[in-house]
C-alpha cells in the first residue's frame, strides 16, 4: 500500500511511513482492503482476515469478488461506484459470505486511491462486521413480534400475549377491528401458531358475495343441483379440511345463512347444495368483522344464538390512531418490502415527512398507510421519502415553503400515545402510569399539561 499523506504544521504534505500506516490498519477492528485498477487485492488487514475467514496470503493477488462473495458485487458494487464517480460512499449496508459459508451482515465505506501525482491507482474499502448488532436487533424485534405481526404498542402487546393461547384452542375466534387494522393477518398468525398450521388457510370475504353465491361457495354443490352445475364442486369448508377457514365480514351475511352456519359450528356438519347426506366439517373457524355485532343483535339484525356461538374467543384490534408509536415501525417494514418487490434503494423517510404522517388520523388504518408508502415509491426511486412524494390530501394543510403548520412533532405524537396507553392500562392511576413510563409523577403531569391531554 502506498504511504499515506498528512499535513505538517506549516501546511505542507508529508508522507506517513509505510510501516506506520500498516501498523494503524492492523490495530483497527474494521476490515480494510485495497485493490488496483484490475480489481486485484493489493492489501488485506488483520480484521479483514478475521471477518472473512480468508488468510491474507490467500486474498492478495486474487480478484476481490472471489474473496468476498458479497451481495454488493457486480452492478451494485460500492467501490466500483466510487471509482466511477470519484465520490466516497459511507456506511452502505450489505452482507458477505465468509470462508465457512456463513452470511455476515456488514456496512462498507469506500475511497479512491491516488499516487503522488494524483493519478487513480485503485480503491480502498473498509467494512464493519454487524453480526452482533444484527443479533441484538433481532432479539429486540422478537419482543415486539408474534408470527408476522409486529408492534411496539402496549395495546397490541396485550393482543400478542393471548395469541399463543388462542391458537392452541380449537374454539371459534371472533376478531373485531376497523377496516384495514390487519384482521386477516391476525387470523393467519393464529393459524400459523396452531396445531393445524400444516393444513390450508382458506379466506372468504362474506361481504363480497350475495347469499346464494356465498352459500354455494362455502358448502359447495353436487352435479345437477341447479342449471349449469354439470359436476361436483367442493366448497370452502371442504377445501379447509385439516386447516383453518377464515370468514371475513361475518356481519354482512343474512339471518338465513347465519342459521346454516350455526349448524356447522354446533354440529360440525353441513350439506352441499343438492346433496342427500351431510358431510363433516374439519376446519378451525375464525370470523372477523368491523361492525358492532352486539348492537346488531339487540336491533334484531344479527341472530343472538349465532352471535354467542362465534363470540367464544374474542380478539379486538385497536385502530392505528391508538397505536401511533407503530407508524415508524410499519413504514420501515413497507419500505423494505417495496424495495424488494420493485428493486429500488429507498433509504427511509425524512423527519418532516414522518411528522406529517404521525399527525394524520388514518381512518383507513394500516392499509391506508401501506397505500401511501406504495404511492410514494412511484415517485421516489432512491434516498428518502419526502413531502413531495406524498398524496395531495395529506400535504394540503402544510405551508407553501414545505414547512409543517398546525401539526405536532413525531416525538410529541408518540408521547401522547404512550401516556394514554399507560393511563388506560393503570385505570387512570397517575403514579402507576409514571412508573410504567420510567418518569417521576410530576414530570408526567407536566407532559400531560404540555400536550393538552
Amino acid at each position: 500500500m502506498a504511504a499515506a499523506k498528512m499535513k505538517s504544521k506549516n501546511g505542507k504534505k508529508q508522507q506517513v511511513p509505510r510501516a506506520q500506516t500498516e501498523a494503524i490498519l492492523e490495530s483497527i477492528s474494521d476490515g480494510v482492503f485495497t485493490v488496483d485498477r484490475d480489481w486485484l487485492v493489493t492489501s488485506f488487514n488483520r480484521a479483514a482476515e478475521q471477518i472473512t475467514g480468508v488468510k491474507r496470503k490467500a486474498a492478495i493477488g486474487r480478484h476481490c469478488s472471489e474473496v468476498f462473495r458479497s451481495s454488493m458485487c457486480g452492478a451494485t458494487c460500492a467501490l466500483k461506484q466510487t471509482l466511477k464517480s470519484g465520490r466516497p460512499i459511507i456506511g452502505k449496508s450489505g452482507y458477505i459470505v465468509n470462508a465457512a459459508g456463513e452470511r455476515i451482515p456488514i456496512s462498507v465505506s469506500t475511497a479512491v486511491l491516488r499516487d503522488a501525482s494524483g493519478r487513480v491507482v485503485g480503491g480502498a474499502e473498509t467494512f464493519r462486521d454487524l453480526s452482533e448488532i444484527e443479533a441484538l436487533r433481532q432479539e429486540l424485534e422478537s419482543k415486539f413480534r408474534v408470527g408476522d405481526l409486529s408492534s411496539r404498542s402496549p395495546l397490541m402487546q396485550k393482543v400478542f400475549e393471548v395469541l399463543p393461547a388462542v391458537a392452541s384452542s380449537p374454539s371459534t375466534v371472533l376478531i373485531l377491528g376497523e377496516t384495514g387494522t390487519g384482521k386477516e393477518l391476525v387470523a393467519r398468525t393464529i393459524h400459523s401458531l396452531s396445531s393445524r398450521n400444516q393444513g390450508p388457510f382458506i379466506a372468504v370475504n362474506c361481504g363480497a358475495l350475495p347469499d346464494t353465491l356465498l352459500e354455494s361457495e362455502l358448502f359447495g354443490y353436487k352435479a345437477g343441483a341447479f342449471t349449469g352445475a354439470n359436476k361436483d364442486k367442493p366448497g370452502r369448508f371442504a377445501m379447509a379440511r385439516g386447516g383453518t377457514l377464515f370468514l371475513d365480514e361475518i356481519g354482512d351475511i343474512s339471518p338465513a345463512l347465519q342459521v346454516k352456519l350455526l349448524r356447522v359450528l354446533q354440529d360440525r356438519v353441513y350439506e352441499p347444495l343438492g346433496a342427500t347426506r351431510s358431510e363433516t366439517a374439519d376446519a378451525r373457524i375464525i370470523v372477523a368483522t368491523n361492525k358492532d355485532l352486539l348492537a346488531m343483535t339487540r336491533q334484531g339484525q344479527f341472530r343472538e344464538d349465532f352471535y354467542y356461538r362465534v363470540n367464544v374467543i374474542r380478539v379486538e384490534l385497536p385502530p392505528l390512531r391508538r397505536r401511533m408509536e407503530d407508524i415508524p415501525l410499519l413504514i420501515g417494514q413497507f419500505i423494505a418490502r417495496f424495495n424488494r418487490l420493485q428493486q429500488k434503494e429507498v433509504q427511509g423517510i425524512a423527519a418532516e415527512t414522518l411528522s406529517l404522517l404521525m399527525a394524520h388520523d388514518w381512518p383507513g388504518n394500516i392499509r391506508e398507510l401501506e397505500n401511501v408508502i406504495e404511492r410514494a415509491f412511484i415517485l421516489c426511486n432512491e434516498g428518502e421519502i419526502l413531502m413531495e412524494h406524498l398524496p395531495a390530501e395529506l400535504t394540503a394543510f402544510t405551508g407553501g415553503g414545505g414547512e409543517m403548520s398546525a401539526v405536532r412533532s413525531a416525538h410529541d405524537q408518540i408521547d401522547v400515545q404512550a401516556i394514554r396507553a399507560a393511563l388506560e392500562r393503570r385505570h387512570g392511576n397517575h403514579s402507576a402510569a409514571a412508573r410504567d413510563l420510567g418518569i417521576h409523577k410530576t414530570t408526567l403531569f407536566r407532559r400531560i399539561k404540555k400536550l393538552g391531554l
